[in-house]
């Protein structure tokens, strides 16, 4: 596997006794991980103001049940898109790739923008679709490069603490989209937000590199080998496993969801009725931000205290069963209460569990893999 680890021999310095507290940083480690911190956090907000602005287009739009035909027209659209994907990162190297992804997704930003000045329809569905696609691209393509940077040992250390910038950011996010909504700014305005955040982003990818270069084996910034995503899945028993857990994760946390926004729609409904001027647009978008920003200061905690020491102590079947346990719990409260605010706080604690625990443990499952899997 044609890898590199950031670890080099120097002395201690400022950064790493710093970052020290949340994780097991050494020596030299301190700076490539505060950057890739920083990354992680920006591109994180940077999705959550879409996330957060894509709610109420899609619920206002055409309820929840419209939001769940979405969901499954995103992973019909991803089976085209992985391909593409695969066939462009098997010709350029990795920064080329992260590049033009980076690059592909703000020039997306703004056609929204546009689209929704010109009063395109259906122009919701179409963003709740490219969101998740964003999702699979941009924000797994930052992980493939963590765990192409990063060995076993070192990835195993180093991402609790990579992760703290995206729990922070996830927070941040949200958030920040429900103080715009709140002050009646439009939810395509925000998005121009997010083409500054990725600008950024795509800048302090190549510090990173940069300031690995010389400590990269040659191999690791090459194209990749030809063959797509599918193909990787269907050869490989662990990467099959992989996959089966990750869909039944997103089976249950789509419907979890679903019961989220049926409930949040009812006391939409309800309020409309007592107000002929409410506004639902905002009611829906400062409703998920401040949901997404509590899931997100909940996630932060964990991944700053917790993650790490459930990494050190229980290894990683730790990790991975912590979300399901959970995630019982959780539904065993939804099932029990059935408020709109039992939902929320229920669905509060599964998606912090999720984002914390849970994210750090896929991404230490794929620090085994060969490159080609990473990316593709």
């Amino acid at each position: 596997m044609a890898t590199t680890t950031a670890a080099f021999e120097g002395d201690e310095g400022v950064l790493d006794r710093l970052l020290r507290p949340f994780g097991d940083v050494r020596a030299g480690e301190g700076a490539t991980v505060l950057l890739l911190l920083a990354n992680v956090f920006l591109l994180m907000a940077g999705y959550y103001i879409c996330k957060t602005v894509r709610e109420p287009l899609i619920l206002a739009g055409g309820g929840a049940e419209v939001k769940s035909y979405a969901a499954a027209g995103q992973a019909v659209v991803l089976m085209g898109f992985i391909p593409l994907y695969s066939w462009f990162a098997s010709r350029v190297d990795r920064m080329r790739l992260i590049s033009g992804v980076l690059l592909f997704f703000i020039v997306n930003l703004e056609l929204f923008w546009l689209g929704a000045k010109a009063g395109i329809p259906y122009l919701g569905v179409a963003f709740f679709i490219w969101v998740g696609i964003f999702n699979n691209a941009a924000v797994a393509q930052f992980w493939s490069y963590g765990n192409d940077l990063y060995r076993l040992e070192a990835g195993q250390r180093l991402f609790p603490v990579i992760g703290i910038g995206a729990t922070v950011g996830s927070a941040l996010g949200p958030w920040l989209a429900g103080k715009l909504f709140a002050a009646g700014v439009h939810a395509y305005s925000m998005l121009h937000i997010t083409v500054v955040v990725l600008f950024a982003c795509l800048g302090l990818f190549w510090l990173v590199e940069a300031r690995e270069g010389a400590r990269r084996q040659r191999g690791a910034a090459a194209p990749l080998e030809a063959g797509g995503g599918f193909a990787l899945i269907a050869r490989s028993p662990y990467l099959r496993l992989i996959a089966l857990l990750i869909a039944l994760l997103n089976l249950v946390n789509t419907t979890g969801e679903y019961i989220l926004d049926r409930a949040l729609l009812a006391e939409k409904s309800v309020l409309a009725a007592a107000d002929p001027a409410f506004n639902s647009e905002a009611f829906l978008g400062a409703f998920k931000g401040d949901y997404f920003f509590w899931v997100n200061v909940v996630a932060i905690v964990v991944q700053a205290l917790v993650v790490s020491r459930i990494v050190r102590y229980l290894g990683i079947a730790g990790v991975v069963l912590a979300l399901p346990v959970v995630a019982l719990g959780a539904y065993g409260a939804m099932g029990a209460l059935g408020t709109l605010a039992a939902v929320r706080w229920a669905k509060t604690a599964e998606n912090s569990t999720d984002y914390s625990i849970m994210n750090t443990a896929r991404q230490i499952l794929w620090l085994p893999t060969r490159r080609e899997e990473k990316y593709k």
